[in-house]
């Protein structure tokens, strides 16, 4: 009915095995029919698991695992699960599996055959069937028809290799002949092409050479017509241009015989302006003698006037050379004021501050004599009181003991006053330099002033003289009339006067 390969878990491992179903038929001693299940492996053949499942042992089959299908449709259903397997095999995870568990890792006694359909929830377990291993005798049968099914086969595939091989010669001889009549064909046809290719090149050459002596031909000719049709135009067009070169040289011989007598009348006149021309010209060339002469001269004035122009010219160079040099000093006797105002200006606010602090230490030096006299004063109570006390001291011997205190007690008055005195001694001796000390800082600011003021006036002087100057030097005074000085000397009595009045008021 059925027989296919498939691959079956067993033990945690994967083998192909074959299953074989068969349906077998018994007639005697009682007609019955057996569903056989075989499992077998190719590369194994001592691998051998049988199954006879009789109408009874189906029955009870069908009461344990719940079949609901009868003992007719049960080997076709059986084999629609074994192709669901089949087709779901090579899948990474097949949903319908074979299963074959046994007792033993060898394979050796019953094993049961299951067919498992897996899902999310768990394995169901469709069809599950107990296997025994084959026994000796049925290993042998199995072996036994196997042998012959091999020898059956090798017969057969002997008689088809026998077959194919008379074939296959037959088809090779065929072929060899047919290669060999083609051959034949081919060099026939080669002979052929080869001879109608020789006389279809030579044919072509021939027609060639005389389509070429054709065409040099025609062509010659034509050359020939053209080149005599050109040389007729172009005698026909010279014979023109001569012609009417003839016509042009008879006119042009008509103009120059009148130009001819034209030009002895212009020459005959030409000839009596020549003469007046060179009467006008020695009376030009005594014109030009007189010129010459008086270009001379004024050649003599122009140098002159620009010997002139140079000396002016120089002495407006010196001109503004002073004009620039007043200027720049000017500009450094305004900073010199400038600074001299800046520095008066100090110094009066130094000046003031001294006498500021003059006046203070004044105050101060008057403090002091007041207290100075005032402790003279003490000094020469004390004193008086200290002979007195002496006096009485030798007057009487008999001194009580507070007497002896209260002489104690001004004795250490005395002291005190003594060591005041000495201090304010000191400090008025400290307060005296301090004052010679201001007095000395003053007279030196006072001469410091004078001195600025002495510079000020200078300055003040010399930029009076040279504001004068420059007035002066504006306003020219116009010179004496018949008196005539020369540009360059009445520059060096400038120079030197103003050199002197330059060298004079710095000192005033």
């Amino acid at each position: 009915l059925y027989e296919e390969l498939f691959q079956m878990f067993m033990s945690n491992r994967k083998s192909n095995v074959r299953v074989t179903i068969q349906l077998q038929l018994t007639t005697s001693p009682i007609h019955r029919r057996d569903l056989l299940v075989r499992l077998t492996d190719d590369a194994d053949p001592f691998f051998l698991f049988n199954l006879s499942i009789s109408e009874e042992d189906f029955q009870s089959l069908k009461v344990q695992q719940g079949l609901l299908v009868d003992f007719a449709s049960f080997p076709q259903k059986f084999i629609d699960l074994l192709k669901l397997c089949c087709s779901e095999q090579e899948l990474e995870s097949p949903r319908f599996v074979l299963h074959l568990n046994c007792q033993s890792a060898a394979l050796e006694g019953p094993a049961s055959f299951s067919v498992v359909e897996t899902n999310a929830f768990k394995h169901l377990n469709h069809l599950s069937l107990r296997l025994a291993q084959g026994s000796d005798r049925e290993l042998k049968d199995y072996l036994a028809a196997c042998l012959a099914s091999t020898k059956a086969e090798k017969q057969a595939l002997d008689l088809k290799l026998k077959k194919t091989e008379e074939d296959l010669s037959r088809q090779l001889s065929y072929a060899q002949q047919t290669l060999s009549d083609k051959t034949r064909e081919l060099d026939k046809l080669r002979s052929e092409w080869t001879n109608q290719s020789s006389c279809l090149s030579s044919r072509h050459a021939q027609e060639l050479q005389l389509e070429r002596e054709k065409a040099l031909q025609s062509r010659f000719q034509h050359e020939v017509e053209q080149l005599r049709q050109e040389l007729e135009k172009e005698q026909r067009r010279s014979s023109q241009q001569l012609q009417g070169r003839l016509g042009e040289l008879e006119a042009s011989c008509k103009d120059l015989t009148e130009k001819k007598y034209k030009n002895e009348a212009a020459v005959r006149d030409l000839k009596g302006k020549l003469g007046a021309s060179e009467e006008e010209c020695q009376r030009l060339k005594q014109q030009v003698l007189s010129l010459r002469r008086e270009n001379g001269t004024l050649d003599s004035e122009l140098h002159e006037k620009e010997r002139l122009v140079n000396q002016l010219q120089m002495r407006a160079a010196v001109l503004e050379q002073e004009m620039k040099d007043k200027d720049l000093l000017m500009c450094r006797t305004k900073e010199v004021l400038e600074a001299t105002q800046q520095q008066k200006e100090s110094v009066e606010e130094n000046a003031e501050s001294k006498e500021l602090q003059l006046k203070k230490l004044e105050a101060t030096v008057s403090s002091l004599s007041e207290e100075l006299i005032k402790a003279n004063g003490i000094i020469k109570k004390l004193q008086g009181e200290l002979r007195g006390l002496v006096g009485k001291i030798k007057v009487k011997n008999t001194v009580t003991v507070s007497q002896e205190k209260l002489l104690q007690e001004t004795s250490d008055r005395l002291q005190n006053a003594e060591k005041e005195l000495h201090s304010a001694r000191q400090q008025l001796l400290a307060k005296e330099e301090e004052v010679s000390k201001l007095k000395e800082q003053l007279e030196a600011s006072m001469q410091k002033l004078n001195e600025s003021r002495e510079v000020l006036k200078t300055n003040e002087n010399v930029i009076c003289w040279l504001n004068k100057q420059l007035n002066e030097r504006q306003l020219p005074p116009k010179p004496p009339e018949g008196a005539h000085t020369p540009p360059a000397a009445g520059l060096r009595v400038q120079s030197t006067s103003w050199k002197h009045h330059t060298s004079v008021h710095p000192g005033q």
